[in-house]
């Protein structure tokens, strides 16, 4: 027998508010699923790329960056075009989406790889520079790197080759011989410069003769006023409170290596001006920083304990960069931190006039501060020594 209640059929407003949410929900699941569809395009073009030593120059390493920018991106790039720039540096300091997007520590959706901002300035030698086979060996342009960086094209750009390297290499000596032993010539890349050991360089004869006058720097004072000691500087502190630091313009290192033998870690910049400074000073055990003296410190405020220069800083630095650079230094030292400024040259009327008055009004503690003749190229030319030994204030430092 037939219920005398029929089915009442969906009422069409029912059907489409049902047919509305549905559509809504499936939108709403796939933009989550597949969010930044870049990300899979990404997967897909790097799982394809071949590892082998095979490799495919003519396959991108990622997707190509105009799938991933903004209109206002590629108007910049539109600009960097007009200057000719080198494809390969426009592929890698051009800004890029995160594959995941917005980023809270970048406060931004994007990623810009840092360059010297005067890179650009010096377009032929960056042609030259970023000119290679992607995945191949880099060109042999030691000297074309360093021409760039020394122009102001700092940090260089990254580059997607293979520096080059000794043939026959030889590995360091071990820790501690390796401290006062010259390395094997067989470790350096000896094609940047004219001598090609390092027993006959002409431009600096003993620079890497560790029998030499590196013997005996910073060990004694030679009962000199115009020399201070390791022992006489780490003596003013409280022993172990000096534990890590930085050398500016250090050389092949002796400075970090007698301090490693302390105890004390030092880093140390150094350019390979007429000779392999770097691969000597890493040789020995140390770590070498190849930054000049216009790059920002890479640390962190208040964080060193020691910062010492020897000759590299003085008055052939124009007085302004000079004065930023000082206060960079006030900046990573620690409250109580030491700054060694050792061997300071200048002419005695620049000394009254200008760099004296320049170093106090840093904010620096005076510990050490001796003034005397610099008498190796003559009396004439009233050429003046400042030895300094400089605190940084334990309070109320800023």
């Amino acid at each position: 027998m037939d219920s005398p209640h029929k089915p009442r059929p969906l009422s069409p407003n029912l059907f489409f508010f049902f047919l509305l949410v549905s559509s809504n929900l499936i939108t709403f699941f796939i933009s989550n699923t597949f969010k930044d569809s870049s990300c899979s395009l990404y997967q897909q073009t790097y799982n394809a790329i071949p590892t082998s030593s095979s490799f495919n120059t003519a396959v991108p390493l990622v997707v190509d960056p105009a799938a991933t920018r903004d209109d206002d991106i590629q108007e910049s790039d539109k600009l960097a075009a007009d200057l000719d720039l080198p494809s390969e540096f426009l592929a890698f300091t051009s800004p890029y989406k995160l594959p995941f997007g917005f980023n809270t520590n970048f406060d931004s959706d994007k990623i810009i790889p840092p360059v010297g901002h005067p890179c650009t300035m010096f377009p032929d030698l960056l042609r030259r520079y970023m000119s290679y086979r992607v995945n191949g060996s880099c060109p042999d342009d030691e000297l074309l790197a360093q021409k760039l960086l020394l122009k102001g094209c700092e940090p260089l750009p990254r580059r997607r080759c293979r520096p080059a390297s000794q043939r026959d290499y030889v590995e360091p000596y071990p820790l501690p011989d390796s401290l006062w032993t010259t390395p094997s010539d067989s470790s350096v890349f000896w094609t940047a410069y004219t001598c090609k050991n390092y027993e006959s360089f002409d431009d600096c004869k003993d620079c890497f003769d560790l029998n030499g006058r590196e013997k005996n720097r910073w060990s004694y004072t030679k009962g000199a006023e115009l020399d201070f000691s390791i022992d006489e500087v780490l003596a003013v502190k409280k022993p172990g409170k000096i534990r890590i630091g930085l050398n500016i313009g250090g050389g092949v290192a002796t400075f970090a290596v007698r301090m490693r033998e302390r105890n004390i870690t030092i880093l140390t910049t150094s350019m390979n001006l007429n000779g392999p400074f770097n691969t000597f000073i890493a040789s020995r055990g140390v770590i070498p920083l190849y930054i000049s003296i216009s790059q920002r410190l890479s640390f962190f405020d208040n964080t060193l304990d020691i910062v010492h220069s020897m000759h590299v800083l003085s008055n052939w630095i124009p007085t302004t960069l000079l004065y930023f650079l000082f206060f960079d230094i006030y900046r990573v030292l620690r409250p109580g931190g030491l700054f060694w400024l050792d061997h300071f040259f200048c002419v005695g009327e620049e000394f009254e006039q200008v760099y004296a008055p320049l170093t106090e009004s840093i904010g620096f503690n005076k510990v050490k501060w001796v003034v005397g003749r610099k008498m190796d190229r003559g009396p004439e030319l009233n050429e003046m020594y400042l030895l300094a030994l400089l605190e940084k204030p334990l309070k109320n430092s800023w």
